[in-house]
This record gives C-alpha cells, structure tokens and sequence, in this order.
C-alpha cells in the first residue's frame, strides 16, 4: 500500500477551522441574567398555585416543569457563579485541599443565597 502525500490546503483549512474561538465579552453576563430570570419565573409559577388545586392530577404539569425548570436554572447559576469565584481562588490558594474547602462553601454560600430570595 502506497502512504497518502497530505495535501497542504486541506491541512491549512483544517487547522483554520479547529482554531479555538473566544467567546463574546459579555457571554457570562447575559448567561447568569437569564438563568436568574428563569429562576425567578420558576419561583413566581409555583407561588402562584394553590394546593386546593392539586388534587386534580391534570394540574400538575406546570408546577412540575416551573420546579424542573427552576431547579435547572438555579443549579446552573450556582455553578456559574462558583466557577467565576473558583479561577480566583485558584491562584490564591496553596494547596488542593483548601481549593476544595473554598469550592464547597461557596457553592452552599450560593445556594444559599438562591434560596433566600
């Protein structure tokens, strides 16, 4: 069998195309502001029902998918948000162990937070 001889533009395109992409500056921003809206709206869909009217199980779909939707939401903004504070973290800290202690009582600190509103 003959070895194929790669060919110099296809090399080049694909390089080109693999080339990584920042992301826009306010990615995150908009990302947490949606998740917290989702959040919110989740919350106000579930405080709107009245247990009287959960006996009918046809009424359950929308509390169902405001809790899923708002127990998505809610773990993807503490996990957004932690991560932002965690690459601070991790130039400050000394060792694996207290980045591990920091991570974990700034997730409760946010879900935390989340719950408190």
């Amino acid at each position: 069998m003959s070895e194929a001889i790669p060919n110099p533009e296809f090399e080049s395109l694909l390089l080109r195309a693999l080339q990584p992409v920042d992301p826009p500056e306010r990615l995150s921003e908009r990302l947490e502001q949606t998740l917290t809206e989702l959040t919110d709206l989740a919350a106000e869909e579930l405080d709107s029902w009245e247990l009287s009217s959960m006996r009918d199980p046809r009424n359950w779909v929308r509390p169902v998918v405001a809790a899923g939707v708002g127990a998505t939401a809610g773990t993807a903004l503490v996990i957004l948000r932690v991560r932002a504070k965690n690459k601070r973290h991790r130039s400050n800290s000394t060792d694996i162990l207290e980045l591990a202690e920091r991570t974990l009582k700034d997730v409760a600190d946010e879900a935390r937070h989340l719950l408190d509103r």
